[in-house]
């Protein structure tokens, strides 16, 4: 029997009042838990001794959580959690119509808890994923509906919903979508379809244009940051892990302070808003009193790790102190490490463990995304059976094929625009040498009582510059931008 559980707490949309957080600290803490951890899919996990949560031991973790209507798994993963970019509202504006208060109204429609993993995203942002859930809701450009893209629970398959769903359908609709692919996964998409709506209608939209995604640009997501006339903070570990003294102190100067909610982002960070610039001295002091750094370099924020895993943070912290080393770029990837066969992980870049000779010995092969874009989930190989020691090197390698495909997609974008340009605005006039005066056809010449339409070459022997008086043959043609003349 192993002496050890992993206890996980879904945290809808990434979000926990601090009242709640404490109550949940409390009991860990009585549980001889020192530590908690945060997951991709925004949840808190923490390893609990077995006795504690099967109630042999002196204090029943479980039944406490049972009494506060808190759910939770131990060891199992039947509920992963809705995930939504919530964490990214206010503090990353990006002037779309979604706001915090219609991610609410979402969360409180779910009166049941998903099997299938659902993600919530504003469009315009580029902080949490959109496609690694199963049922990934993107808003639209049409206020308070959403497009829906369903990826069948095992399979790499997806498709687009024919529809816009409204706001307040997300959750009917994520639940009858349950209901019919659950133990059908090869379901045709036309199927899926019928069979929902058969269900009963929904308030819906059709699809007036293709979703278009933006350039994928993680933003600095720690320290504190001013936005209108507040702070938000944004906390990272290194190792991933939060004391249950700091987030309990976290959670008093919330309470103190009147900051309603804590958000946990998709890497596995915190991030409190609200702040008031009277209460920042109180912040400050309670990350020095538990020694926090909060300006970590950038290259080290770029990273996803599976949840739990001692061995990808190895791998990660032997690749940044060697990107430091050689001064790398990183800017615009984003990498991720797989030790584990099924589990999934976000990122341009994918670092994946490969076990070989019947697991006695591993290697890792390495893939980007097709556009280097995480969201995309189309990954191309880069190379195959890489030693562990030789993981940064071939990193590096494929961080400068970033840049120098990134550089030449630019100068093709530059140049298509200079010929478009060209071909569309530019036409040719004649100008005066002496005083830069432009006779245009399509305008003519009131001054000398030239008509609309006359061409230069029809123009009399002694036409002459109407500002200048130069002669005709003091003009010269010169091909001008049509919008300027």
């Amino acid at each position: 029997m192993k002496d050890y559980s992993l206890l996980k707490i879904n945290l809808m949309g990434g979000i926990v009042s601090p009242g709640t957080l404490q109550y949940i600290l409390l009991a860990a803490r009585e549980a001889g838990v020192r530590e908690i951890s945060f997951g991709a899919r925004q949840q808190l996990l923490m390893y609990v001794k077995a006795e504690t949560v099967r109630g042999s031991g002196i204090f029943d973790l479980k039944n406490k959580l049972d009494i506060s209507n808190i759910d939770f798994e131990i060891d199992t993963d039947d509920f992963p959690n809705i995930i939504s970019s919530y964490c990214a509202e206010e503090v990353f504006p990006t002037g779309q119509w979604i706001s915090e208060g219609i991610y609410k109204d979402i969360f409180d429609g779910f009166d049941y808890q998903p099997k299938l993993k659902v993600n919530i995203s504003d469009f315009q942002q580029s902080f949490t994923p959109f496609f690694t859930g199963n049922l990934n809701f993107i808003a639209s450009n049409t206020q308070n509906f959403w497009y829906l893209y369903v990826r069948p629970k095992q399979t790499n398959r997806i498709f687009r919903f024919p529809i816009l769903i409204y706001t307040l359908e997300i959750p009917k609709i994520s639940k009858r979508i349950e209901e019919v692919i659950w133990n059908n996964p090869e379901m045709d998409e036309n199927e899926v379809y019928e069979k929902v709506i058969a269900q009963g209608e929904i308030i819906s939209q059709v699809i007036p244009e293709d979703l278009k995604l933006p350039k994928f640009s993680l933003p600095y997501y720690e320290g504190f940051n001013r936005y209108g006339d507040k702070t938000w903070l944004g906390i990272y570990r290194r190792n991933e892990t939060f004391s249950v003294d700091f987030l309990q102190d976290i959670c008093d100067v919330c309470l103190d302070t009147k900051v309603g909610q804590i958000c946990i982002t998709p890497w596995k960070s915190l991030i409190i808003k609200g702040i008031e610039n009277k209460h920042r001295s109180l912040w400050d002091g309670l990350l020095g009193k538990h020694t926090i750094n909060v300006r970590h370099a950038a290259n080290e924020l770029n990273w996803q790790v599976e949840d739990l895993s001692p061995e990808g943070l190895a791998l990660k912290k032997s690749i940044i102190r060697e990107f430091d080393d050689e001064d790398v770029r990183t800017f615009g990837l984003s990498f991720a490490i797989q030790t584990r066969s099924k589990s999934e992980v976000f990122g341009s870049v994918v670092i994946k463990k490969r076990n070989i000779f019947n697991g006695i010995s591993s290697v890792f092969d390495i893939y980007h995304t097709i556009d280097f874009n995480p969201n995309t989930r189309e990954l191309t190989l880069f190379e195959k059976g890489v030693n562990k020691a030789h993981v940064p090197e071939i990193l590096q390698r494929l961080s400068k094929r970033f840049y120098a495909i990134s550089s030449k997609q630019e100068v093709t974008v530059v140049k298509e625009k200079e010929r478009k340009s060209s071909d569309l605005q530019l036409i040719k006039v004649h100008q005066c040498k002496v005083c830069f005066t432009v006779y245009d056809e399509r305008f003519g010449d009131s001054v000398n009582n030239i008509a609309v339409g006359v061409k230069f070459a029809d123009l009399p022997k002694d036409y002459c510059c109407p500002v200048c008086e130069a002669s005709k043959e003091e003009f010269a043609e010169v091909k001008v931008d049509a919008l300027l003349v």
